[in-house]
Protein backbone atom coordinates (compact mmCIF):
# COMPACT_ATOMS: atom_id res chain seq x y z
CA UNK A 1 0.00 0.00 0.00
CA UNK A 2 1.32 3.36 -1.01
CA UNK A 3 1.32 6.19 1.56
CA UNK A 4 0.38 9.73 0.72
CA UNK A 5 3.23 12.19 1.18
CA UNK A 6 3.16 14.09 4.48
CA UNK A 7 1.62 17.55 4.13
CA UNK A 8 2.89 20.69 5.67
CA UNK A 9 0.53 22.14 8.30
CA UNK A 10 -1.90 24.53 6.68
CA UNK A 11 -1.61 28.17 7.71
CA UNK A 12 -4.63 29.46 9.56
CA UNK A 13 -7.10 31.51 7.54
CA UNK A 14 -6.23 34.63 9.49
CA UNK A 15 -2.54 34.34 8.67
CA UNK A 16 -3.22 33.31 5.09
CA UNK A 17 -5.18 36.49 4.37
CA UNK A 18 -3.26 39.52 3.28
CA UNK A 19 -2.95 42.03 6.06
CA UNK A 20 -3.61 45.70 5.43
CA UNK A 21 -0.72 48.11 5.73
CA UNK A 22 -2.19 49.38 9.01
CA UNK A 23 -3.44 46.49 11.11
CA UNK A 24 -6.24 47.43 13.49
CA UNK A 25 -6.44 45.79 16.87
CA UNK A 26 -9.34 45.27 19.18
CA UNK A 27 -9.18 48.04 21.76
CA UNK A 28 -11.23 46.24 24.40
CA UNK A 29 -8.82 43.29 24.65
CA UNK A 30 -5.63 43.34 26.70
CA UNK A 31 -2.38 41.70 25.51
CA UNK A 32 -3.40 38.45 27.25
CA UNK A 33 -6.71 38.36 25.38
CA UNK A 34 -8.92 39.37 28.31
CA UNK A 35 -11.71 41.90 27.98
CA UNK A 36 -11.06 45.30 29.48
CA UNK A 37 -12.47 48.79 29.49
CA UNK A 38 -10.32 51.19 27.48
CA UNK A 39 -8.60 53.93 29.49
CA UNK A 40 -9.57 57.20 27.79
CA UNK A 41 -8.14 59.52 30.47
CA UNK A 42 -5.32 60.77 28.22
CA UNK A 43 -7.66 61.64 25.35
CA UNK A 44 -9.00 65.15 24.85
CA UNK A 45 -12.73 65.72 25.11
CA UNK A 46 -14.10 66.60 21.67
CA UNK A 47 -17.54 67.09 20.14
CA UNK A 48 -18.90 63.81 18.81
CA UNK A 49 -22.08 62.75 17.05
CA UNK A 50 -23.43 59.39 15.92
CA UNK A 51 -26.53 58.44 13.93
CA UNK A 52 -28.07 54.97 13.93
CA UNK A 53 -31.12 53.56 12.16
CA UNK A 54 -33.43 50.58 12.46
CA UNK A 55 -36.50 49.24 10.66
CA UNK A 56 -39.52 47.34 11.93
CA UNK A 57 -41.36 45.44 9.21
CA UNK A 58 -45.01 44.61 9.85
CA UNK A 59 -48.24 43.69 8.12
CA UNK A 60 -49.96 46.58 6.31
CA UNK A 61 -52.95 46.21 8.67
CA UNK A 62 -50.65 46.66 11.68
CA UNK A 63 -49.11 49.76 10.15
CA UNK A 64 -52.63 51.12 9.60
CA UNK A 65 -53.32 50.67 13.34
CA UNK A 66 -50.09 52.51 14.20
CA UNK A 67 -50.90 55.38 11.81
CA UNK A 68 -54.45 55.71 13.18
CA UNK A 69 -53.18 55.54 16.79
CA UNK A 70 -55.47 52.55 17.36
CA UNK A 71 -52.99 50.20 19.03
CA UNK A 72 -54.40 49.06 22.37
CA UNK A 73 -51.25 49.97 24.34
CA UNK A 74 -51.29 53.60 23.19
CA UNK A 75 -49.35 55.99 20.96
CA UNK A 76 -46.70 53.70 19.47
CA UNK A 77 -44.61 56.36 17.74
CA UNK A 78 -44.35 58.71 20.72
CA UNK A 79 -43.65 55.99 23.27
CA UNK A 80 -40.98 54.42 21.03
CA UNK A 81 -39.33 57.83 20.69
CA UNK A 82 -39.28 58.34 24.47
CA UNK A 83 -38.01 54.79 25.03
CA UNK A 84 -35.13 55.42 22.62
CA UNK A 85 -34.08 58.58 24.44
CA UNK A 86 -34.30 56.85 27.82
CA UNK A 87 -32.26 53.89 26.57
CA UNK A 88 -29.46 56.08 25.19
CA UNK A 89 -29.01 57.53 28.68
CA UNK A 90 -28.62 54.00 30.13
CA UNK A 91 -26.25 52.55 27.54
CA UNK A 92 -23.31 52.09 29.91
CA UNK A 93 -25.54 49.97 32.17
CA UNK A 94 -26.45 47.66 29.26
CA UNK A 95 -23.16 47.32 27.35
CA UNK A 96 -20.48 46.06 29.77
CA UNK A 97 -17.39 47.89 28.48
CA UNK A 98 -19.13 51.11 27.44
CA UNK A 99 -18.10 54.31 29.21
CA UNK A 100 -20.86 56.36 30.85
CA UNK A 101 -21.06 59.56 28.82
CA UNK A 102 -22.48 63.01 29.49
CA UNK A 103 -24.91 63.16 26.58
CA UNK A 104 -25.56 66.68 25.33
CA UNK A 105 -28.41 65.66 22.99
CA UNK A 106 -30.39 62.61 21.99
CA UNK A 107 -33.01 62.86 19.27
CA UNK A 108 -35.06 59.89 18.13
CA UNK A 109 -37.40 60.00 15.16
CA UNK A 110 -39.89 57.16 14.67
CA UNK A 111 -41.91 57.29 11.45
CA UNK A 112 -44.31 55.07 9.54
CA UNK A 113 -42.93 53.86 6.21
CA UNK A 114 -45.36 52.43 3.67
CA UNK A 115 -42.50 51.07 1.55
CA UNK A 116 -41.47 48.51 4.18
CA UNK A 117 -44.37 48.36 5.28
CA UNK A 118 -43.47 49.28 8.83
CA UNK A 119 -41.70 51.89 10.89
CA UNK A 120 -38.25 53.46 10.57
CA UNK A 121 -36.20 54.74 13.47
CA UNK A 122 -33.36 57.25 13.38
CA UNK A 123 -31.45 58.10 16.55
CA UNK A 124 -28.89 60.90 16.87
CA UNK A 125 -26.65 61.08 19.94
CA UNK A 126 -24.23 63.91 20.77
CA UNK A 127 -21.63 64.50 23.44
CA UNK A 128 -18.45 66.36 24.23
CA UNK A 129 -16.32 63.57 25.66
CA UNK A 130 -13.19 61.45 25.32
CA UNK A 131 -14.96 58.60 23.51
CA UNK A 132 -17.67 58.25 20.90
CA UNK A 133 -21.45 57.95 21.11
CA UNK A 134 -22.00 55.20 18.53
CA UNK A 135 -23.29 52.74 21.13
CA UNK A 136 -25.73 55.30 22.55
CA UNK A 137 -27.20 55.92 19.09
CA UNK A 138 -27.41 52.18 18.36
CA UNK A 139 -29.03 51.39 21.73
CA UNK A 140 -31.54 54.21 21.19
CA UNK A 141 -32.50 52.93 17.72
CA UNK A 142 -32.72 49.29 18.81
CA UNK A 143 -34.77 50.11 21.91
CA UNK A 144 -37.20 52.28 19.97
CA UNK A 145 -37.65 49.39 17.52
CA UNK A 146 -38.18 46.91 20.36
CA UNK A 147 -40.79 49.24 21.85
CA UNK A 148 -42.71 49.29 18.57
CA UNK A 149 -42.60 45.49 18.57
CA UNK A 150 -43.79 45.28 22.17
CA UNK A 151 -46.67 47.65 21.59
CA UNK A 152 -47.85 45.97 18.39
CA UNK A 153 -47.21 42.29 19.12
CA UNK A 154 -50.84 41.57 20.00
CA UNK A 155 -51.80 42.55 16.45
CA UNK A 156 -48.79 41.12 14.60
CA UNK A 157 -46.36 38.53 15.99
CA UNK A 158 -44.57 38.25 12.63
CA UNK A 159 -42.97 41.69 12.81
CA UNK A 160 -39.22 41.77 12.28
CA UNK A 161 -36.63 44.25 13.45
CA UNK A 162 -34.11 44.71 10.67
CA UNK A 163 -31.03 46.66 9.73
CA UNK A 164 -30.01 48.14 13.08
CA UNK A 165 -26.89 49.98 11.97
CA UNK A 166 -24.58 52.94 12.42
CA UNK A 167 -24.99 55.30 9.47
CA UNK A 168 -22.84 58.26 10.51
CA UNK A 169 -20.30 59.29 13.12
CA UNK A 170 -18.10 62.31 13.49
CA UNK A 171 -15.40 63.18 15.98
CA UNK A 172 -12.49 61.59 17.70
CA UNK A 173 -9.29 60.17 16.29
CA UNK A 174 -10.99 58.15 13.54
CA UNK A 175 -12.79 61.23 12.19
CA UNK A 176 -15.90 60.82 10.08
CA UNK A 177 -17.74 57.70 8.92
CA UNK A 178 -20.67 57.67 6.48
CA UNK A 179 -22.27 54.37 5.53
CA UNK A 180 -22.49 54.13 1.76
CA UNK A 181 -26.05 54.07 0.42
CA UNK A 182 -27.40 56.05 3.37
CA UNK A 183 -28.52 59.64 2.98
CA UNK A 184 -28.77 62.37 5.59
CA UNK A 185 -27.67 65.86 6.39
CA UNK A 186 -26.17 65.46 9.83
CA UNK A 187 -24.12 68.27 11.23
CA UNK A 188 -20.99 67.49 13.22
Amino acid sequence: MRRAPARKPRASRARAMKTPSRVRRLTHVDPAGRSRMVDVSAKAATARVAVARAEIRMQPATLALVRANQVAKGDVLTLAQVAGVMAAKRTAELIPLCHPLPLTDVAVRVQPDERLPGVTVEAVARTVAQTGVEMEALVAAATAALTVYDMCKAADREMTIDRVRLVYKHGGRSGEFRRSGESGSWRP
